[in-house]
């Protein structure tokens, strides 16, 4: 059996004329938090519903838990919340639980047991027994949350799980999913909130058109680079080519330069090089580099659209 909770190989969906992903290629490790990011039709929603085996694949291949996707057995081990989700308004909050634990073939006590735990967790004790109509938008989301953790799953796919929430909720989330790391459990997770991505995430992979252009361990953000910017008059293209031995995605305007740095231990080197240069070095104020300054990087301004 594969240890990987999710894998897949050159996994593509046509509609019509349009490829939506167009050759996913991709390892998630269990145990692990894993973001998935991408701009705005850049086929993560689509990628996810193939896993969950919601859409067909037109070609490639997946598994999940080590079982080709659409295995009953194996998404009897797998929580899900979608971003667009319609719940039965009508029901209570226990009485939706109730449902979906039926649906999974859950033991009737453990089920009641386990349900009023994840009420309790997700601050919705008090409204176990009013209709969902009557929840506001945080609350459904939260709501969903429960429902997803309902069976202890293996593996556990969030779309946008904190949309809607305020910080409170956002900040529950969050705590949540560190706990199903410590449990063991391998989330999948789909924001647009990068904040909350780089604080949460083990790895993130970055996707465009529906590939896999980069993936980055997000431990290695803080020790591994910083954004450096450097206000200077007199920098020639010769100067600026010698920034390369330090340096790289290296960009000038209104002179200033900016450019990515792996330790701020080169400041000083960077500072006598461009001295030598004969440049007029007014400041160099290093910055780490975030998620955002990564996403930017990887998939353009405009998404890569």
């Amino acid at each position: 059996m594969s240890h990987a909770a999710i894998k897949t190989e050159e996994l593509r969906k046509v509609f019509g004329d349009r490829a939506a992903v167009k050759g996913l290629t991709l390892q998630v490790e269990r145990g692990e938090v894993f973001g998935f990011l991408g701009p705005n039709g850049a086929g993560k929603t689509t990628s996810m519903k193939m896993l969950l085996g919601l859409v067909a694949p037109t070609s490639g291949t997946a598994s999940l838990l080590g079982a080709p996707i659409g295995d009953r057995a194996i998404l009897a081990k797998v929580g899900f919340l979608p971003e667009h989700f319609r719940f039965q308004d009508w029901l209570t909050a226990r009485e939706f639980l109730t449902l979906n634990g039926e649906l999974l073939g859950m033991d009737p006590r453990e089920l009641k047991t386990r349900l009023e735990e994840l009420l309790e967790r997700v601050g919705l004790s008090a409204f176990r027994n009013k209709q969902l109509r009557t929840f506001s938008k945080g609350m459904l989301q939260r709501i969903g949350l429960a429902q997803a953790l309902l069976n202890r799953p293996a593996l556990v796919f969030l779309d946008e799980p904190t949309s809607g929430l305020d910080p409170v909720g956002r900040r529950l989330v969050r705590d949540m999913i560190h706990e199903l790391k410590g449990q063991g459990t391998c989330v999948f997770l789909n924001s647009h909130l990068l904040s909350e991505i780089e604080v949460t995430c083990d790895r993130v992979a970055f996707i465009r058109h529906g590939e896999v252009v980069r993936v980055i361990e997000l431990a290695a953000l803080d020790q591994n680079r910083s954004l450096v910017t450097v206000r200077a008059s007199g920098i020639t293209q010769e100067a600026l080519s010698g920034l390369e031995k330090w340096g790289r995605d290296i960009h000038t305007e209104n002179g200033q330069v900016t450019m990515t740095i792996r330790t701020e231990n080169d400041l000083p080197e960077i500072t006598r090089y461009l001295v030598a240069q004969n440049v007029e070095v007014y400041g160099i104020t290093p910055n780490r580099i975030s998620l955002e300054d990564i996403f930017i990087q990887t998939v353009g301004e405009d998404g890569g659209l």
